[in-house]
């Protein structure tokens, strides 16, 4: 399917782009530039919570408790005092003429200076709020903030009295600017930064391009889509800045492996269509697969009752199945009309043909993992295990000011408020009785006087209305949550009343609480998902069993580093958040996304490896061609993941943080530990067991494709054959070529993919000595194996070999591009002839 498509794309290399482009631009006009009106701040709560149940009683017999909406705290100057009549006098003044300015705005404001009520102002007279109650309901409270943010604060007062802005709306806008901040953080740096990281990377002005071309469509087309589904359902602000980050920062790296596996098959001496079908037949469809994985580990959240983390979901498999899309429709009808172009305006000089993938890296620590199988396993493992212990240590908390920096504005207007008049925090506990009689209230009040933790005793906000009482408190430390909520559920109604926990702080308990009953079965959900995708991807039970256990491992050891970090505290100074629970919303996102990207890259290193299984190659052989080929890969798309989520651990807000900084360490670990030392060494472990699989897995395997994309060797992959070269020599067919010439030089390179005995025979009829094909692979780090390297070294196949042009000089694999001091071979031929004409002469 995937090479029809491919050949499908070359022929209609000029429509497929603009059909796809001219859709995405359109959704983006008619959707996209409407998406922030259409985005909402709530959607944190469980709807089927006690403390959602108290919520909705208390607006129907109330109206919203709209009294903590906006706090303006007054402080005067030291040894000054706000009743001074002429500064008591024009603040009184400034709040009549703020709420008269804003009738539609602005429901009541309640404070000192018109009660004069003594608990409204401190023991000292130097600091008084007023408290500001808007109009609007649900997302009208933060319009109406808006409309009146620029007149809240006075010019000048008497006295140099200043004034701050607090409240639950203030704070809320806040946490809104420092996302929308993010947003434009990701596109101003980040795309810059991973444009010159594309061209270090691909040396191409054209091939850096090709990524960024799918990276800008997927943000455009993603936030259309997410404007398109919260036009359906409520779709929570917090979901626009984690679709940018995973639209924008995948969509790179599917355009890198595109790109990277495009220039392969060029270099190899495909013709373009051939090369483009080969790349959609073999990357891009471990793209698509690989989409999947991580759109099946993102729709985990669907399970849980929160609209947040739901339309999280949405708009995140969205993206990334936009992504995906623009990878393999877009990119290869592009590759088929720039063909060789696609390394046009290079800016350095790239080899890429003429490199032994023996002498990368990428080889050379996997080969070393190998060989040390047993230790490295160990070792890897347990250095995993312990990062996770932090774990035990973990706190959970929900959305408030603490989520701002230390020294913003409105985080210390709230901090300060919090302090100074604690029981008028804008975030109290409540206890809403229904269908009580005055004997059975003063049972239930008695009751809640017993309650410990409180800023003092609950007691009614408001005269009972319709049978419907509220009582309220605030709660002296957030730590105590959970305490005075077990206290407040112990409470016994009398006969017939109805009790309902509420108050922001129930929120958060009910939240959390839900969360944790439904993680196991979002856990099972994704685990049996991605077991059976990645069982049909690799034709294998074991290695997707392998892949999941390391994935655990890595997300363990993730975990542990993000409690040590925003919990204990460490880097809090640096980084300038203040440490303290953990949102559980977000640690359950968090935890789709890294399950998500592990196997994903699983899915890109592992392919790799079964293609060259599937062509004849030994276990270890395929251990060493996978991850030399896509090691290098696997590592730049990582890093430019990590420059992504970098640009949003700048972020103002906590929990955008927690994401990047817990994408980081993921990426950190999976792209080095895991992936080049950690898999080689287990798989090596493991030998032909990796790919197990009972025969209807093996036949769904092949009916899907996977295994037909290249013609697989009938035997097993023999050693290759060899030659030493040192003079001219015949240029195979098969070789990437520049115009043949007389003093044409070859020089060795490992090929890039087992050679068949096919080739080997092929190879005897040319003259060249060969290697019994049967000979089994030596084990890594034995003494024949490392002959065996050395004889490779030594020998090299002529169908390894590459064309170099005249005037380069090639020694032992090396070229003068490697080594200044090497001669050309017509240099030296020219060298020769002229000193037997004219001999040295010699003192006699």
């Amino acid at each position: 399917m995937f090479l029809k498509w491919g050949h499908f794309s070359y022929r209609h290399r000029r429509i497929v782009p603009l059909i796809v482009v001219a859709a995405i631009l359109l959704v983006y006009l008619i959707f996209g530039l409407r998406l922030g009106e259409r985005m909402s701040q709530e959607g944190w709560d469980d709807p089927g919570s006690d403390s959602t149940a108290a919520a909705q009683i208390e607006l129907e017999a109330f109206g919203r408790d709209n009294s903590g909406d906006v706090i303006l705290l007054f402080t005067a100057r030291e040894n000054q005092s706000l009743n001074d009549p002429a500064t008591f006098g024009a603040i009184a003044s400034h709040l009549q003429e703020l709420q008269a300015a804003h009738p539609d705005q602005i429901s009541h404001v309640t404070s000192y200076f018109d009660t004069r009520n003594s608990q409204l102002i401190s023991e000292d007279g130097s600091t008084a709020f007023a408290a500001i109650g808007l109009e609007g309901d649900d997302e009208q409270t933060l319009k109406d903030f808006r409309a009146i943010e620029d007149s809240l604060v006075p010019d000048d007062l008497p006295g140099d009295v200043t004034t701050q802005v607090a409240g639950a709306t203030a704070v809320a806008d806040a946490l809104d600017d420092g996302m929308a901040g993010d947003i434009l953080r990701a596109e101003v740096v980040a795309l810059p930064v991973v444009a010159i990281l594309l061209l270090v990377i691909f040396g191409s002005v054209v091939a850096a391009a090709m990524p960024l071309v799918v990276g800008v469509l997927s943000i455009l087309g993603s936030l259309g889509i997410l404007s398109m589904i919260a036009g359906l359902v409520q779709v929570n602000v917090f979901a626009q800045s984690v679709v940018t980050l995973l639209g924008l920062g995948l969509a790179i790296d599917y355009g890198l492996f595109m790109v990277s596996r495009f220039r392969e098959e060029l270099d190899k001496g495909s013709a373009v269509e051939e090369a483009v079908a080969t790349t959609t037949a073999t990357a891009g469809k471990t793209v698509v697969f690989s989409a999947l994985m991580v759109a099946v580990a993102l729709s985990g959240l669907l399970v849980f009752p929160q609209a947040f983390l739901k339309s999280v979901s949405y708009g995140a498999i969205s993206a990334v199945g936009l992504a995906a899309l623009l990878s393999v429709t877009v990119l290869p009808a592009l590759f088929g009309m720039l063909g060789h172009n696609i390394d046009k305006w290079s800016v350095r000089r790239t080899s890429r043909t003429g490199r032994r993938l023996e002498d990368t890296i990428w080889f050379r620590v996997p080969a070393w993992a190998m060989k040390h199988s047993k230790v490295i396993t160990v070792a890897v493992a347990g250095g995993l295990l312990l990062l996770t212990l932090p774990i035990a240590g973990i706190k959970f908390g929900g959305i408030n000011e603490t989520y701002l920096p230390p020294d913003h504005e409105t985080r210390v207007a709230q901090d300060t408020f919090n302090e100074t008049f604690p029981t008028f925090r804008t975030e109290p506990i409540k206890l809403v009785v229904t269908n009580a009689t005055n004997e059975q209230l003063v049972d239930v009040v008695l009751q809640a006087r017993e309650v410990d933790g409180l800023t003092a005793p609950l007691s009614p906000a408001t005269a009972t209305q319709d049978g419907t009482t509220v009582l309220s408190a605030g709660i002296t430390d957030r730590e105590l949550n959970e305490s005075v909520i077990d206290q407040l559920r112990q409470i016994e109604a009398p006969e017939g009343v109805g009790l309902y926990i509420g108050g922001t702080p129930a929120m958060e308990v009910e939240s959390i609480e839900a969360l944790f009953e439904k993680l196991p079965w979002m856990a099972l959900y994704i685990v049996l998902a991605t077991f059976i995708l990645m069982a049909l991807v690799f034709g294998s039970l074991i290695l997707p069993a392998k892949a999941i256990i390391m994935t655990v491992l890595g997300l363990g050891a993730t975990l542990g580093i993000l409690t040590l970090m925003f919990v204990d505290g460490v880097g809090a100074g640096l980084f300038n958040f203040t440490p303290g629970p953990l949102m559980s919303p977000i640690v359950v996102l968090i935890i789709a996304i890294i399950y998500g990207l592990s196997t994903d890259y699983e899915v890109f290193l592992v392919s790799r490896m079964v293609e060259a299984r599937d062509k004849g190659a030994t276990t270890d052989e395929a251990i060493k061609y996978g991850t030399a080929h896509t090691g290098s890969i696997i590592t730049a798309a990582a890093l430019i993941m990590i420059v992504v989520a970098g640009a949003f651990g700048f972020s103002e807000i906590v929990m955008m943080k927690y994401i990047a900084f817990g994408m980081i360490a993921a990426l950190a670990l999976d792209a080095t530990v895991i992936r080049m030392m950690l898999v080689p060494a287990v798989m090596h472990l493991l030998r032909d067991d990796n790919w197990w699989a009972p025969g209807w897995v093996r036949r769904a395997y092949e009916k899907l494709g996977h295994g037909g994309d290249a013609a697989p060797a009938t035997e097993p992959a023999a050693e290759p054959a060899a030659t030493r070269v040192s003079t001219p020599a015949p240029v195979p067919a098969t070789a990437t070529a520049t115009p043949s010439t007389a003093d044409t030089v070859v020089t060795p390179v490992v090929p890039d993919e087992p050679v068949a005995p096919a080739a080997a025979e092929e190879a005897v009829q040319r003259g060249v000595d060969k290697r019994d094909a049967t000979t089994p692979e030596p084990e890594p780090g034995t003494e024949a194996g490392a002959d065996a390297a050395t004889d490779r070294e030594e020998y090299v196949s002529v169908d390894e070999a590459v064309v170099v042009d005249e005037t380069e000089a090639v020694r032992g694999g090396r070229s003068t591009a490697q080594d200044e001091e090497l001669v050309p071979f017509s240099e030296l031929m020219k060298r020769l002839r002229s000193d037997k004409d004219n001999p040295p002469h010699r003192d006699r």
